[in-house]
């Protein structure tokens, strides 16, 4: 398995919440994770990011754990980040951040990133 750096967009402190789940799984599996809360310092030992701007240094997955309407809002931040994939967690969807980042050449997948780690996908 090859270690990536992953940004998890809509990172939460709730134990309850999948992108908690997500950043927890993704550090278990060897990944540099690089989580995304404005409000947060830390989750699960790893430093927040208070926003997509405030990350440098290349980026191989961003998943997304906010609605459209976040993303969207976001979306000039997201394709500055030109992260090599994004993962649109099950509610994530967004078709215009999907067709904006086909057209950056960012390969776009819509699919579950625990599901993906747990069946070797990721």
């Amino acid at each position: 398995m090859n270690s990536q750096n992953v940004v998890v967009l809509g990172a939460s402190p709730k134990t309850d919440r999948y992108s908690y789940k997500a950043v927890q799984q993704l550090v278990e599996h060897g990944h540099r994770v690089l989580p995304v809360n404005p409000v947060c310092e830390t989750i699960c030992e790893q430093q927040c990011y208070k926003t997509l701007d405030a990350i440098s240094g290349p980026v191989d997955t961003l998943t997304v754990y906010v609605g459209a309407d976040k993303s969207t809002e976001l979306l000039d931040e997201i394709l500055k980040l030109n992260p090599r994939r994004i993962i649109m967690n099950p509610g994530a969807e967004n078709p215009l951040l999907a067709e904006k980042a086909q057209e950056h050449h960012i390969d776009v997948v819509e699919g579950c990133t625990l599901v993906m780690l747990r069946t070797q996908q990721f």
